[in-house]
């Protein structure tokens, strides 16, 4: 062990999140010992309180302080416009956009039948019986362009398929500078199936 032990145990604790390797882990660790008291302790009651206060909302499935998150308690959103998400964090990104007065849903997960993930094992349920209340409703989905996501937008789009719901995706294409050699073929495909007239 190279480290004191407290240290150690602190850098491994660290490795666990995503996308930090050992010499993060290490970093981070280092600049925790130069913290203050006062801000060792906001960061042990932030992740307590992260851990204790954070829940999923009873509607949308998003990441909520209380039973109902400040998008679907939003009446000033468009409540029958649905963004059906796999995860809080495309929420983020989009609110982050600012662009879209819509509403979400987040599966939390995707079916995919090789990791024995079915329908039952996501937040479809409860968009089905959310969909059924709803006048008019739209669906946008957002779920990402692989063998998971298709599955997942497949199915949805069968549910629905004999009820008045206007079901769309997210146009899936070529980012703006991208070289084409370097785009993977799925993108490609995505790109010519979603291409636009432009004469």
């Amino acid at each position: 062990m190279i480290y004191p032990e407290p240290l150690e145990n602190l850098i491994n604790s660290l490795e666990k999140f995503p996308g930090i390797g050992q010499k993060n882990a290490e970093r981070l660790a280092l600049a925790i010992l130069d913290f203050k008291d006062e801000e060792v302790e906001k960061l042990i009651k932030s992740l307590g309180d992260v851990k204790t206060k954070i829940e999923r909302c009873q509607i949308c499935g998003h990441l909520s302080v209380g039973n109902i998150c400040n998008i679907c308690s939003n009446q000033s959103r468009d409540h029958n416009l649905i963004c059906v998400t796999e995860d809080s964090k495309s929420v983020f990104s989009f609110e982050k956009a600012g662009s879209f007065n819509g509403v979400y849903h987040v599966l939390n997960g995707l079916i995919s039948p090789k990791d024995n993930i079915g329908p039952e094992n996501i937040n479809l349920d409860s968009l089905f019986k959310r969909v059924d209340t709803l006048t008019n409703p739209e669906l946008i989905l957002a779920l990402k362009s692989t063998v998971e996501g298709e599955t997942t937008t497949l199915y949805i789009k069968k549910r629905f398929e004999k009820k008045n719901v206007a079901i769309s995706r997210l146009s899936y294409g070529i980012p703006m500078g991208a070289e084409i050699d370097y785009l993977d073929i799925i993108t490609l495909d995505k790109a010519l199936e979603d291409r636009k007239k432009i004469s």
